[in-house]
Protein backbone atom coordinates (compact mmCIF):
# COMPACT_ATOMS: atom_id res chain seq x y z
CA UNK A 1 0.00 0.00 0.00
CA UNK A 2 1.22 3.49 -0.78
CA UNK A 3 1.31 6.24 1.82
CA UNK A 4 0.10 9.72 0.92
CA UNK A 5 0.86 12.79 3.00
CA UNK A 6 -2.09 15.22 2.85
CA UNK A 7 -1.47 18.54 1.06
CA UNK A 8 -0.15 21.20 3.40
CA UNK A 9 -3.01 23.20 4.91
CA UNK A 10 -1.54 26.42 3.48
CA UNK A 11 0.51 27.15 0.35
CA UNK A 12 3.16 28.86 2.42
CA UNK A 13 5.20 30.00 -0.59
CA UNK A 14 2.15 31.86 -1.88
CA UNK A 15 2.03 33.70 1.46
CA UNK A 16 5.81 34.16 1.67
CA UNK A 17 7.44 33.92 -1.79
CA UNK A 18 10.88 34.26 -0.17
CA UNK A 19 10.46 30.72 1.19
CA UNK A 20 10.96 29.35 -2.34
CA UNK A 21 14.68 29.81 -1.70
CA UNK A 22 14.35 27.67 1.44
CA UNK A 23 12.57 24.70 -0.15
CA UNK A 24 14.00 21.19 -0.29
CA UNK A 25 12.53 17.78 -1.04
CA UNK A 26 12.67 14.85 1.37
CA UNK A 27 11.59 11.25 1.00
CA UNK A 28 9.45 10.03 3.89
CA UNK A 29 10.12 6.30 4.24
CA UNK A 30 6.84 5.43 6.02
CA UNK A 31 8.12 2.18 7.63
CA UNK A 32 5.45 -0.35 8.60
CA UNK A 33 5.89 -3.85 10.09
CA UNK A 34 6.39 -6.43 7.38
CA UNK A 35 8.61 -9.08 5.82
CA UNK A 36 10.82 -7.49 3.15
CA UNK A 37 12.80 -9.53 0.65
CA UNK A 38 16.58 -9.46 0.36
CA UNK A 39 16.74 -7.07 -2.58
CA UNK A 40 14.15 -4.63 -1.29
CA UNK A 41 14.50 -1.35 0.56
CA UNK A 42 13.71 -2.01 4.21
CA UNK A 43 14.50 -1.39 7.83
CA UNK A 44 16.15 -4.29 9.67
CA UNK A 45 15.46 -6.59 6.73
CA UNK A 46 17.81 -9.01 4.99
CA UNK A 47 20.61 -7.21 3.17
CA UNK A 48 21.95 -7.68 -0.31
CA UNK A 49 25.35 -8.47 1.20
CA UNK A 50 27.96 -10.46 -0.74
CA UNK A 51 28.75 -13.91 0.64
CA UNK A 52 32.50 -13.31 0.20
CA UNK A 53 32.61 -9.93 1.98
CA UNK A 54 33.23 -9.70 5.73
CA UNK A 55 30.29 -8.42 7.77
CA UNK A 56 31.09 -5.13 9.54
CA UNK A 57 31.92 -5.42 13.22
CA UNK A 58 32.47 -3.09 16.18
CA UNK A 59 36.10 -3.21 17.32
CA UNK A 60 35.83 -0.47 19.96
CA UNK A 61 36.58 -1.58 23.51
CA UNK A 62 33.40 -1.56 25.59
CA UNK A 63 31.18 -3.97 27.49
CA UNK A 64 29.66 -6.35 24.93
CA UNK A 65 28.29 -9.33 26.84
CA UNK A 66 25.96 -7.39 29.14
CA UNK A 67 22.61 -5.91 28.14
CA UNK A 68 19.48 -7.33 26.52
CA UNK A 69 19.42 -10.46 24.43
CA UNK A 70 18.53 -9.53 20.86
CA UNK A 71 16.31 -12.61 20.69
CA UNK A 72 14.43 -11.36 23.78
CA UNK A 73 13.85 -7.97 22.16
CA UNK A 74 12.30 -9.62 19.10
CA UNK A 75 10.24 -12.00 21.24
CA UNK A 76 8.94 -9.20 23.48
CA UNK A 77 7.73 -7.21 20.47
CA UNK A 78 6.09 -10.25 18.94
CA UNK A 79 4.24 -10.96 22.20
CA UNK A 80 3.15 -7.33 22.49
CA UNK A 81 1.93 -7.24 18.88
CA UNK A 82 -0.06 -10.44 19.30
CA UNK A 83 -1.61 -9.14 22.53
CA UNK A 84 -2.86 -5.85 21.08
CA UNK A 85 -6.47 -5.36 22.10
CA UNK A 86 -6.40 -7.93 24.90
CA UNK A 87 -4.68 -8.59 28.23
CA UNK A 88 -1.52 -10.65 28.29
CA UNK A 89 -1.95 -14.30 29.19
CA UNK A 90 -0.19 -15.66 32.27
CA UNK A 91 2.41 -17.35 30.06
CA UNK A 92 3.05 -14.10 28.18
CA UNK A 93 3.46 -12.20 31.44
CA UNK A 94 5.98 -14.74 32.69
CA UNK A 95 7.96 -14.51 29.45
CA UNK A 96 7.99 -10.72 29.55
CA UNK A 97 9.09 -10.71 33.18
CA UNK A 98 11.98 -13.05 32.38
CA UNK A 99 13.40 -10.73 29.72
CA UNK A 100 15.76 -8.67 31.81
CA UNK A 101 19.03 -6.91 31.22
CA UNK A 102 22.00 -8.81 32.56
CA UNK A 103 25.29 -10.58 31.86
CA UNK A 104 24.34 -12.98 29.08
CA UNK A 105 27.73 -13.70 27.46
CA UNK A 106 30.48 -13.44 30.10
CA UNK A 107 33.01 -14.92 27.67
CA UNK A 108 32.44 -12.12 25.14
CA UNK A 109 35.37 -9.82 25.85
CA UNK A 110 35.23 -6.04 25.71
CA UNK A 111 37.81 -6.03 22.89
CA UNK A 112 36.17 -8.85 20.89
CA UNK A 113 34.64 -7.92 17.53
CA UNK A 114 30.84 -7.57 17.71
CA UNK A 115 28.69 -7.90 14.57
CA UNK A 116 26.97 -4.64 13.79
CA UNK A 117 23.20 -4.47 13.63
CA UNK A 118 21.73 -4.16 10.13
CA UNK A 119 19.49 -1.07 10.35
CA UNK A 120 18.45 -0.10 6.83
CA UNK A 121 18.82 -0.95 3.17
CA UNK A 122 17.84 1.80 0.75
CA UNK A 123 17.86 1.67 -3.04
CA UNK A 124 18.06 4.84 -5.12
CA UNK A 125 15.34 3.49 -7.43
CA UNK A 126 12.93 3.55 -4.43
CA UNK A 127 14.06 6.72 -2.67
CA UNK A 128 14.08 9.81 -4.93
CA UNK A 129 16.22 11.90 -2.56
CA UNK A 130 18.92 9.22 -2.24
CA UNK A 131 21.88 9.80 -4.53
CA UNK A 132 24.85 7.49 -4.35
CA UNK A 133 28.49 8.25 -5.15
CA UNK A 134 30.22 6.88 -8.26
CA UNK A 135 27.18 5.10 -9.66
CA UNK A 136 26.31 3.33 -6.41
CA UNK A 137 22.59 2.62 -6.11
CA UNK A 138 22.37 0.85 -2.75
CA UNK A 139 22.96 2.25 0.75
CA UNK A 140 23.28 -0.10 3.71
CA UNK A 141 23.23 1.33 7.24
CA UNK A 142 24.59 -0.39 10.33
CA UNK A 143 25.17 0.59 13.92
CA UNK A 144 26.62 -0.82 17.10
CA UNK A 145 23.66 -1.17 19.50
CA UNK A 146 25.63 0.14 22.49
CA UNK A 147 25.55 3.87 23.23
CA UNK A 148 29.14 4.13 24.41
CA UNK A 149 31.00 5.58 21.44
CA UNK A 150 32.85 8.86 21.24
CA UNK A 151 32.82 11.77 23.65
CA UNK A 152 29.02 12.01 23.45
CA UNK A 153 28.51 8.32 24.30
CA UNK A 154 26.32 7.50 21.31
CA UNK A 155 25.91 4.60 18.93
CA UNK A 156 28.44 4.15 16.13
CA UNK A 157 26.91 4.34 12.65
CA UNK A 158 28.50 2.71 9.59
CA UNK A 159 27.42 3.49 6.02
CA UNK A 160 28.12 1.18 3.07
CA UNK A 161 27.45 2.23 -0.51
CA UNK A 162 27.56 -0.35 -3.31
CA UNK A 163 26.17 -1.26 -6.73
CA UNK A 164 23.39 -3.79 -6.39
CA UNK A 165 24.28 -5.45 -9.69
CA UNK A 166 27.77 -6.25 -8.39
CA UNK A 167 26.42 -8.49 -5.62
CA UNK A 168 26.56 -12.14 -6.57
CA UNK A 169 25.81 -14.83 -4.00
CA UNK A 170 24.20 -13.31 -0.91
CA UNK A 171 25.48 -14.00 2.60
CA UNK A 172 23.15 -16.22 4.60
CA UNK A 173 22.58 -16.42 7.47
CA UNK A 174 23.56 -12.84 8.21
CA UNK A 175 25.38 -12.08 11.50
CA UNK A 176 23.68 -10.30 14.38
CA UNK A 177 24.96 -9.06 17.74
CA UNK A 178 23.71 -11.44 20.45
CA UNK A 179 23.34 -8.64 23.01
CA UNK A 180 22.27 -5.00 22.71
CA UNK A 181 22.66 -2.15 25.16
CA UNK A 182 19.02 -1.00 25.08
CA UNK A 183 15.91 -2.41 23.45
CA UNK A 184 15.32 1.00 21.87
CA UNK A 185 18.50 0.58 19.82
CA UNK A 186 16.89 -2.26 17.86
CA UNK A 187 14.71 -1.46 14.84
CA UNK A 188 11.76 -3.74 14.11
CA UNK A 189 11.71 -5.26 10.64
CA UNK A 190 9.71 -2.99 8.35
CA UNK A 191 8.79 -2.63 4.71
CA UNK A 192 8.97 0.90 3.33
CA UNK A 193 6.51 3.08 1.43
CA UNK A 194 8.73 5.94 0.18
CA UNK A 195 7.02 9.23 -0.67
CA UNK A 196 8.67 12.47 -1.73
CA UNK A 197 7.41 15.64 -0.05
CA UNK A 198 8.43 19.30 0.05
CA UNK A 199 9.93 20.79 3.19
CA UNK A 200 10.88 24.33 4.18
CA UNK A 201 13.83 25.23 6.34
CA UNK A 202 13.66 25.27 10.12
CA UNK A 203 12.30 28.61 11.34
CA UNK A 204 15.39 29.54 13.38
CA UNK A 205 17.60 29.32 10.28
CA UNK A 206 15.58 31.76 8.20
CA UNK A 207 16.50 35.43 8.06
CA UNK A 208 15.32 37.56 10.97
CA UNK A 209 12.93 39.59 8.82
CA UNK A 210 11.30 36.47 7.41
CA UNK A 211 11.04 34.95 10.89
CA UNK A 212 9.27 38.07 12.13
CA UNK A 213 6.88 38.05 9.16
CA UNK A 214 5.98 34.41 9.79
CA UNK A 215 5.47 35.08 13.52
CA UNK A 216 3.14 38.00 12.74
CA UNK A 217 1.21 35.84 10.26
CA UNK A 218 0.80 33.08 12.87
CA UNK A 219 -0.38 35.62 15.45
CA UNK A 220 -2.92 36.85 12.93
CA UNK A 221 -4.25 33.33 12.47
CA UNK A 222 -4.53 32.94 16.25
CA UNK A 223 -6.31 36.27 16.55
CA UNK A 224 -8.80 35.19 13.90
CA UNK A 225 -9.43 31.93 15.73
CA UNK A 226 -9.80 33.65 19.10
CA UNK A 227 -12.21 36.18 17.63
CA UNK A 228 -14.34 33.36 16.22
CA UNK A 229 -14.36 31.65 19.63
CA UNK A 230 -15.03 34.87 21.51
CA UNK A 231 -11.73 34.61 23.41
CA UNK A 232 -9.30 37.34 24.46
CA UNK A 233 -6.63 37.35 21.77
CA UNK A 234 -4.27 39.42 23.91
CA UNK A 235 -3.49 36.53 26.24
CA UNK A 236 -0.14 35.08 25.12
CA UNK A 237 2.88 33.48 26.71
CA UNK A 238 6.54 33.11 25.86
CA UNK A 239 7.62 30.03 23.93
CA UNK A 240 8.50 27.12 26.17
CA UNK A 241 11.65 25.01 26.05
CA UNK A 242 11.66 21.26 26.55
CA UNK A 243 14.24 18.99 28.14
CA UNK A 244 13.14 15.89 26.24
CA UNK A 245 11.24 15.00 23.10
CA UNK A 246 8.54 13.38 25.27
CA UNK A 247 7.89 16.74 26.96
CA UNK A 248 7.77 18.48 23.60
CA UNK A 249 5.41 15.85 22.13
CA UNK A 250 3.10 15.91 25.16
CA UNK A 251 2.89 19.71 25.18
CA UNK A 252 2.20 19.87 21.47
CA UNK A 253 -0.41 17.11 21.72
CA UNK A 254 -2.22 19.01 24.46
CA UNK A 255 -2.07 22.26 22.49
CA UNK A 256 -3.34 20.61 19.32
CA UNK A 257 -6.17 18.96 21.23
CA UNK A 258 -7.31 22.39 22.43
CA UNK A 259 -6.86 24.02 19.02
CA UNK A 260 -7.38 21.19 16.49
CA UNK A 261 -7.56 23.55 13.50
CA UNK A 262 -4.56 25.65 14.46
CA UNK A 263 -1.88 25.94 11.79
CA UNK A 264 1.69 26.97 12.41
CA UNK A 265 4.87 26.97 10.38
CA UNK A 266 6.91 24.67 12.60
CA UNK A 267 4.29 21.94 12.99
CA UNK A 268 2.61 21.91 9.60
CA UNK A 269 4.66 23.71 6.98
CA UNK A 270 8.35 23.17 7.68
CA UNK A 271 10.06 19.83 8.46
CA UNK A 272 8.31 16.47 8.06
CA UNK A 273 8.48 14.04 11.00
CA UNK A 274 9.41 10.36 10.85
CA UNK A 275 12.15 8.33 9.17
CA UNK A 276 13.22 10.09 5.99
CA UNK A 277 16.03 10.69 3.51
CA UNK A 278 17.14 14.21 2.64
CA UNK A 279 15.19 17.30 3.59
CA UNK A 280 15.97 19.61 6.47
CA UNK A 281 16.86 19.05 10.11
CA UNK A 282 14.60 20.24 12.92
CA UNK A 283 16.24 21.90 15.92
CA UNK A 284 13.16 22.10 18.16
CA UNK A 285 14.96 21.10 21.38
CA UNK A 286 18.39 22.70 21.18
CA UNK A 287 18.12 25.47 18.64
CA UNK A 288 20.19 25.47 15.42
CA UNK A 289 23.73 24.14 15.52
CA UNK A 290 26.22 23.94 12.64
CA UNK A 291 27.02 20.50 11.26
CA UNK A 292 30.06 21.02 9.03
CA UNK A 293 32.41 18.52 7.45
CA UNK A 294 35.44 17.95 9.66
CA UNK A 295 37.71 17.72 6.60
CA UNK A 296 36.58 20.47 4.25
CA UNK A 297 34.24 22.61 6.34
CA UNK A 298 31.28 22.23 3.97
CA UNK A 299 27.84 22.34 5.66
CA UNK A 300 26.50 18.78 5.82
CA UNK A 301 22.77 18.25 5.16
CA UNK A 302 21.02 15.25 6.70
CA UNK A 303 21.21 12.08 4.64
CA UNK A 304 19.02 9.98 6.93
CA UNK A 305 16.73 10.96 9.81
CA UNK A 306 15.92 8.30 12.43
CA UNK A 307 12.79 9.28 14.35
CA UNK A 308 10.76 7.77 17.15
CA UNK A 309 7.37 8.78 15.77
CA UNK A 310 5.82 8.81 12.33
CA UNK A 311 3.89 11.81 13.60
CA UNK A 312 3.19 13.35 17.01
CA UNK A 313 0.83 15.79 18.65
CA UNK A 314 2.58 18.70 16.95
CA UNK A 315 2.47 17.23 13.46
CA UNK A 316 -0.75 15.29 12.97
CA UNK A 317 -1.30 17.01 9.64
CA UNK A 318 1.57 14.85 8.35
CA UNK A 319 -0.33 11.61 9.14
CA UNK A 320 -0.84 9.75 5.82
CA UNK A 321 -4.34 9.60 4.40
CA UNK A 322 -4.30 5.80 4.38
CA UNK A 323 -3.67 5.64 8.15
CA UNK A 324 -6.37 8.05 9.33
CA UNK A 325 -9.29 5.63 9.47
CA UNK A 326 -7.64 3.26 11.95
CA UNK A 327 -4.74 4.75 13.88
CA UNK A 328 -2.87 1.59 14.80
CA UNK A 329 -0.23 2.30 17.50
CA UNK A 330 2.30 0.76 15.13
CA UNK A 331 1.69 3.71 12.79
CA UNK A 332 2.75 6.15 15.50
CA UNK A 333 5.85 4.16 16.49
CA UNK A 334 6.43 1.55 13.77
CA UNK A 335 10.15 0.93 14.33
CA UNK A 336 10.63 0.89 18.11
CA UNK A 337 13.85 2.96 18.02
CA UNK A 338 14.54 5.79 20.45
CA UNK A 339 17.94 7.47 20.15
CA UNK A 340 19.19 10.66 21.76
CA UNK A 341 16.10 12.56 22.87
CA UNK A 342 13.93 10.97 20.19
CA UNK A 343 15.62 11.82 16.91
CA UNK A 344 19.00 11.21 15.26
CA UNK A 345 20.30 12.46 11.93
CA UNK A 346 23.17 11.12 9.85
CA UNK A 347 24.83 13.96 7.94
CA UNK A 348 27.13 13.46 4.96
CA UNK A 349 29.42 15.77 3.03
CA UNK A 350 27.92 16.93 -0.29
CA UNK A 351 31.38 17.72 -1.65
CA UNK A 352 32.94 14.32 -1.04
CA UNK A 353 30.89 11.36 0.25
CA UNK A 354 34.07 9.62 1.41
CA UNK A 355 34.53 12.25 4.12
CA UNK A 356 33.43 11.02 7.57
CA UNK A 357 29.75 11.46 8.30
CA UNK A 358 28.49 13.15 11.45
CA UNK A 359 25.54 12.60 13.75
CA UNK A 360 23.20 15.13 15.35
CA UNK A 361 20.51 14.50 17.93
CA UNK A 362 17.24 16.08 19.07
Amino acid sequence: MTRTTPPRPVDIEAVFPALAAHRRTATRLHPRPGAPKTGESSLAGPLLWPADEPWPVCTAVHVKGTGHLLSDVHLRRRIQDEARGRDHTDQEQLLLAAMASGVHFPDLGDADPLPLLAVAQLRTRDVPDLRGPDGCDLLQVFWCPFEVHGPDRTIDVVLKWRRAEDVGAVLTPQPQPPVVGREECVPSTCVLHPEQVVEHEYLGLLGEDLQEEIAEWEEGLLDEGDAEDGEDASDSSAPASYATYEEYEAAMAAARAEEPDEIDYMSDLSVAPGWKVGGYASWHLTGPAPVDCARCGTPMPPLLTVDTWEYDGASRSWLPVEDRADEDPRVIDPVGVYLGRGQMRVHTCPTDPTHPHRLSFQ
